[in-house]
């Protein structure tokens, strides 16, 4: 059964929009994990413009699942994990200027960093993953670096596609990817973009244990109830695996 991790990040979004104190991240979690969820994702971000120092502290308290915090590897956000502890630590490129994140980390140019990052983590007996594109060579330099024992796989790409043919090649690339990785000792994980009319591809992809899926559901919730649409997002993901 692939995993399903809800990244509560545009909960956030909401409050900060109006400065308020709700809705409450926290509070999120919670219901998250009591709609099946396997864990809570959260990406705390140089500028905290959306979960912010006091979200994660909380979050580490209360969540029962597992806690996955995205983050550059930086100094600031390296001294937060080691003293945070979540159970995994996802390493993603960050520029101010994103919306949201838009590519994978290039290892070669960012390997000094991650090596920085992973051994601070990894002391506290942290997991590290790495946010790359499906990209053989991107995986590869990932397993040379020896840091990681799981990648998630960007599906920008394959949810943005403008056509049919393009959506299947994206696909096709991403479970070559997979299998790449799942040969050379990773865990998989995919994620970025993924909805409830593309979830099922990716979800069958073998070799894929775990989803990060956030706005999404958060947007489906505004309609639903946010235990609603990650009972819906469960229910996609199981159906495409059966």
């Amino acid at each position: 059964m692939t995993r399903l991790h809800v990244n509560i990040d545009h909960v956030a979004t909401l409050r900060q929009v109006r400065g308020t104190k709700y809705p409450d991240p926290v509070t999120a979690a919670g219901l998250v994990e009591l709609a099946g969820a396997d864990g809570v994702t959260v990406h705390l971000r140089e500028d905290r413009r959306h979960i912010c120092d006091r979200d994660v502290k909380l979050l580490r308290s209360v969540v029962q699942t597992t806690l996955n915090l995205e983050m550059a590897a930086t100094e600031e956000m390296t001294e937060i994990a080691a003293d945070l502890r979540p159970d995994i630590v996802t390493l993603v490129p960050e520029r101010r200027e994103e919306l949201t994140t838009e590519g994978g980390l290039d290892v070669g140019k960012a390997a000094d960093a991650i090596r920085r990052t992973a051994d601070a983590v990894r002391s506290h007996g942290i997991r590290l993953s790495l946010f790359l594109n499906p990209d053989v060579e991107a995986i590869e330099a990932a397993a040379k670096l020896g840091v990681a024992d799981t990648v998630e796989l960007h599906t920008g790409a394959y949810c943005e596609a403008a056509d049919e043919d393009l959506r299947r090649s994206q696909l096709l690339t991403l479970r070559q990817a997979a299998k790449k990785a799942e040969e050379l000792g990773f865990r998989v994980a995919a994620g970025h973009g993924l909805h409830y009319g593309n979830v099922g591809p990716v979800a069958a992809i073998p070799a894929v244990e775990e989803l990060n899926i956030g706005h999404a559901i958060v947007a489906r919730a505004v309609l639903v109830g946010l235990q609603a649409a990650v009972r819906e997002m469960i229910d996609r993901i199981r159906e495409a695996r059966a």
